[in-house]
């Protein structure tokens, strides 16, 4: 992955539109691009609750605007701007890597406008939730190509993962460490397959040559069993810790809303038979429950960053 292009292409992105001409020019592009919406005077300090009313507005004035126009090129920079503090929340998830905070921002914010340049205002899905999951991926993708000692093709450091993740599970069912032949049948692979990804995993991590030959991490074989994988169980821990005490504070009906949506998966139209409601109502109290839960989300993770 080419970071350094990344981040080029994004600051370019998320820089001011510049004006055909004077000030008075550039004033006047602004208020046709947003066509009496009001302007932010600093999108970046927008509250949570603000901006995103001003990011329903702003989408719905982006789709009424033509691509590469100045005007298109302001309502989406401001996007940009408003959302940021979901990049800065899905960067938390990874404080204690070693990568630089502000690389990691930078790459969750090329996430943000992939997000931003895919979101459908017409469909009923909050932003936040829809662009979130696309920012983490993108940081995800940035640690699994930057993290290797040595460069290896995209193919063999996924084959690698999925090597990890099926020795354990056959280590687990046959109490013992899978040979080569088991992981080839359990992943539908060769063992030649199996060989060259075993062969490939040694480039994620090098080892010093200063280490005493007599050292533990030196024996033959006990490399493999160090390499880790990324446990995706452990974000979903660390998320639901922090919901718990907010889910707490609900309502019943509001917490049945959430049992209905997400634990059970039904429709709008179908919770709101259950409870006798319409699919309309239904749709507004999901909203500000959800938005509810994000803000006491975001507000935490701003008071731990100050």
């Amino acid at each position: 992955m080419s970071t350094a292009g990344e981040r080029s292409d994004t600051t370019l992105t998320t820089a001011a539109v510049p004006g055909p001409g004077p000030d008075t020019t550039g004033a006047t592009t602004r208020r046709a691009a947003l066509d009496g919406i009001p302007e932010p005077a600093c999108p970046t300090a927008v509250s949570t609750d603000d901006a995103r009313t001003l990011s329903v507005a702003l989408f719905a004035r982006l789709r009424a605007l033509e691509e590469g126009t100045p005007e298109y090129a302001y309502v989406r920079n401001t996007l940009i701007e408003l959302n940021l503090s979901l990049v800065k929340f899905a960067a938390r998830r990874f404080r204690n890597r070693a990568e630089p905070t502000e690389d990691i921002i930078q790459v969750g914010t090329i996430g943000l406008i992939k997000a931003i340049d895919r979101f459908d205002p017409d469909r009923t899905v909050d932003f936040s939730a829809f662009a979130l999951p696309t920012i983490v991926g993108e940081m995800k993708r940035f640690f699994r190509d930057t993290s290797w000692a040595v460069r290896v093709p995209r193919r063999l450091q996924e084959l690698r993962i999925d090597l990890a993740k099926a020795a354990d599970v056959l280590e687990q069912r046959l109490g013992r460490r899978p040979t080569r032949a088991e992981l080839a049948a359990e992943l539908h692979l060769t063992e030649e397959e199996v060989s060259e990804g075993q062969l490939a995993a040694h480039g994620y991590a090098a080892r010093s040559l200063d280490v005493p030959a007599g050292d533990e991490e030196s024996t033959p074989g006990a490399g493999a069993r160090h390499l880790s994988s990324s446990e995706p169980s452990y974000e979903l821990i660390e998320s639901l810790t922090a919901l718990r005490p907010l889910l707490a504070r609900l309502d019943d009906r509001d917490r049945r809303i959430l049992e209905l949506r997400f634990g059970e998966e039904l429709t709008q139209a179908e919770i709101g038979h259950r409870i006798g409601l319409s699919q309309m109502h239904v749709s507004r109290l999901l909203t500000r429950i959800l938005g509810e839960l994000k803000d006491d989300l975001l507000g935490e993770g701003t008071a731990a960053g100050d």
